[in-house]
């Protein structure tokens, strides 16, 4: 099992990235999970590097998950993409699912954008439908900060909004402004590789949960004791356990991705506009 992450190792990481941004100084990077990662093609001024090329950077195994920073301007704006996260389910310790978090402190990254799937718990939230998240339940058990306190970071990082509210309000314009219809809810983080049985989904609907996932509480956590700004997005691509009778499985996490994407990526391009011009960034 991977183990934690040491200093000298996001150093590494975040120096070799650097090289390769030369004059692009990213405003905000943007985690493309599942369903978003053709945003790099409205990318202009477009370059990118292998996470194989920068040291110590962890590489995913999941399909969908195509292992790349990939940089340039997106509405207007300097952004970094990472196409591809690690998971806690593929072996890793949450310190390395959130690695590129602190190369992004290292950077001076001021914000994060999240993307992820999700199944849907709330009865009315269809596959398909893009959910902003309002808060996170971390039921993953394990913290990203366990260990020695990392250069940068606060001991007790305050998570009563993990989620940036200015940032979240410019969200919900872009989708006003497109029309895309925009859910907002409560994720549950949890360990996976398995899909919850229908016990556990009733479990989550009376902690409050509305969709439920295997990734983004690790480094929505770390994020914050780094002083980054966060805000994300789920892509609801089936129903819960017991919510439909049908199966899950991952080739249809795969199909709704792909069937929502365009609308999902004018979200992001829009939202990522409205961040600079309204000031959300300041």
């Amino acid at each position: 099992m991977s183990g934690q992450t040491a200093p000298e190792d996001v150093r590494g990481a975040a120096d070799a990235l650097r090289k390769a941004l030369g004059a692009c100084h990213p405003r905000i990077a943007i985690t493309l999970g599942s369903g978003l990662g053709g945003l790099t093609g409205r990318f202009e001024e477009r370059d990118e590097v292998p996470y194989s090329e920068l040291p110590g950077w962890p590489l995913p195994t999941v399909e969908g998950h195509a292992g790349q920073a990939i940089f340039g301007q997106l509405g207007g704006v300097e952004v970094l993409g990472l196409s591809g996260r690690v998971h806690l389910y593929e072996g890793h310790q949450p310190a390395r699912a959130a690695f590129y978090v602190r190369v992004l402190g290292a950077l001076g990254v001021p914000a994060l954008f999240l993307s992820n799937a999700a199944g849907a718990i709330h009865r009315t939230f269809q596959p398909g439908d893009l959910m902003l998240l309002a808060d996170h339940i971390n039921l993953m058990f394990r913290s990203p900060l366990v260990g020695p306190v990392q250069p940068g970071e606060t001991r007790f990082p305050d998570m009563s909004s993990p989620y940036d509210s200015a940032l979240r309000s410019a969200v919900k314009e872009a989708a006003r402004e497109l029309q895309v219809p925009l859910r907002e809810g409560v994720y549950a983080g949890l360990l996976g590789p398995t899909y919850e049985t229908p016990a556990e989904i009733r479990m989550l609907q009376t902690l409050g949960a509305d969709a439920v996932g295997m990734s983004t509480v690790p480094e929505v956590i770390t994020a914050r004791a780094l002083g980054i700004r966060c805000v994300a997005v789920s892509c609801l691509t089936n129903l819960a356990a017991g919510v439909s009778p049908q199966p899950l499985d991952h080739a249809e996490v795969l199909e709704t991705s792909q069937r929502v994407a365009d609308e999902f990526e004018r979200l992001v391009e829009r939202s990522v506009t409205r961040f600079v011009t309204e000031g959300s960034l300041a």
